[in-house]
């Protein structure tokens, strides 16, 4: 007895703000606390997206504390988001890739 194969789910791009921690090596400014990350990952569904993006910032050794889904490029956009053209080709990107894209990094300062 076999089963069915279940119907493969499309891999959309997720965008999500990672807030990580010091640890020793993550190549933060000196005086940093921690940062924001904005990063684009690709996945079946957010909870992939958000295992592989914690995956990765560990390998980098960065140290995730908290992560915030701000939704698929569709749902921000049905939401009044305005994202201009180069963060729409970063996500792309990162959906060709099957990756993680950090866009951008904000330090936290005390």
């Amino acid at each position: 007895m076999t089963d069915p194969e279940k119907p493969k789910r499309p891999q959309q791009v997720y965008s999500l703000i990672v807030e990580v921690g010091r640890k020793e090596g993550d190549g933060l400014p000196a005086k940093a606390t921690g940062a924001a990350l904005l990063c684009y990952a690709s996945g079946v569904d957010e909870a992939e997206a958000v295992r592989e993006t914690v995956a990765i910032l560990k390998e980098a050794d960065l140290s995730p504390l908290e992560v915030q889904g701000l939704g698929t490029l569709e749902e921000r956009l049905k939401a009044g988001e305005e994202i201009d053209e180069g963060e729409q080709e970063l996500m792309q990107r990162a959906l060709q890739e099957n990756s993680v894209i950090v866009a951008e990094m904000t330090p936290f300062f005390d």
